[in-house]
């Protein structure tokens, strides 16, 4: 069985995500995981760079995206040949994009069925790009089947009337081993403690300023605030507090290794949530976890020993920061850190039949897969 996953952005979460998900399905007997990224992803620097089986060039800026999208004519039908080159048995959309309709018709043109993975059903306040939902949305409509990673988006995907019979696959984050990584608490000093990610108000930085002011002054910690967003108030609250550094600046992809080996703990303040890729990259890495109940965060980590979670508020939010200091650390990895593709692959079987004009197998939300860590 060839799957074939893409995923077209440049720079975050998303041409990983593709890259991970291609990775682990390679590991499942019988199954090539092929990738097609932009050429212009930034993880396509790294050494080693992912294989591509399927590299486009997409585009830089606002400008050349019209300019690639105007070009949508000649676009499809050569991607459609590349298609048929390739000769997957289904698609898979990683994380939803800009020009992910051009390869919806290329997909049609090549007979390949695909489904999308819907991370958000809703747009975070200040995250995104201009037309993002709409655009997801229309994608959704058109997929063979959709991917949820949490039964929250699925409830509002339903709500919005995207669905309509739809098949449905519930899956997790492919958490890929991250290391090796030293252990929890290795470095003998203050407890360590990260926020990473887009610092953006949704993500309750307010909170997390609240909470600290009230843990630093009994338990002196080492917080690092490391992100990309606008100055805020927030923000200068979080550094007039003491042993708090806030970074605010783009983490390039080769330097979140190092983050993660540096912290005993990450902390997701989050207001609103669907799930979140750090909350992965922190179970999968074998850090403490520390995470607000809301949206998916709760089905996210829940379960895991390693991790708290706390109400939406500065006091609850400072009760999982003593909390999490008590935790005994993260026992060693145990697995590849992949046994989410196996049931991810027989799902897409179902959707490789409607090529082959079996209709779908697939009637009913599957539980989660079991989380490796």
């Amino acid at each position: 069985m060839r799957i074939l996953v893409w995923q077209w952005g440049r720079f975050g979460a998303g041409p990983r995500l593709g890259a991970d998900f291609a990775a682990g399905f390679s590991t499942v007997p019988g199954v090539n995981g092929l990738l097609s990224l932009s050429t212009a992803a930034e993880i396509m620097r790294l050494v080693p760079a992912p294989r591509c089986d399927l590299p486009v060039a997409t585009y830089c800026g606002p400008f050349s995206y019209l300019a690639r999208a105007a070009t949508a004519p000649v676009f499809v039908p050569r991607l459609a040949r590349d298609l048929r080159r390739l000769a997957p048995d289904v698609a898979l959309c990683a994380m939803p994009g800009p020009l992910d309709l051009a390869m919806h018709a290329s997909l049609r043109r090549a007979f390949v069925p695909y489904a999308v993975v819907v991370h958000d059903a809703d747009a975070h306040p200040g995250d995104g790009y201009p037309l993002q939902m709409t655009l997801q949305r229309m994608l959704v409509r058109r997929a063979d089947a959709v991917v949820v990673l949490s039964d929250h988006v699925r409830r509002r995907l339903t709500e919005q009337g995207l669905l309509h019979g739809k098949p449905v696959i519930r899956s997790i984050l492919p958490l890929p081993p991250i290391g090796p990584l030293p252990p929890v608490r290795a470095h003998g000093g203050p407890f360590r403690l990260l926020s990473f990610g887009r610092l953006l108000a949704y993500k309750g930085l307010d909170l997390l300023a609240a909470a600290l002011a009230q843990v630093l002054p009994e338990t002196p910690m080492t917080v690092r605030v490391v992100g990309q967003g606008p100055e805020s108030a927030d923000l200068a609250a979080l550094r007039s507090l003491p042993g708090v550094r806030v970074e605010n600046r783009w983490v390039p992809e080769a330097e979140i290794p190092a983050l993660l080996a540096w912290a005993d703990a990450l902390v997701l303040s989050h207001r609103e949530a669907s799930q979140s890729g750090v909350a992965a990259a922190a179970l999968a890495s074998h850090r403490l976890l520390v995470a607000t109940r809301v949206g998916g965060l709760a089905e996210q980590a829940g379960n895991n020993p390693s991790a708290v979670l706390c109400d939406v508020s500065a006091e609850g939010l400072a009760a999982a920061l003593r909390q999490v200091q008590t935790l005994a650390p993260p026992p060693p990895e145990a697995g590849t850190g992949a046994s989410w593709a196996a049931s991810l692959v027989a799902d897409l079987r179902n959707v490789a039949k409607v090529k082959e004009g079996q209709g779908f197998a697939l009637d009913k939300l599957r539980p989660p897969a079991p989380d490796p860590s």
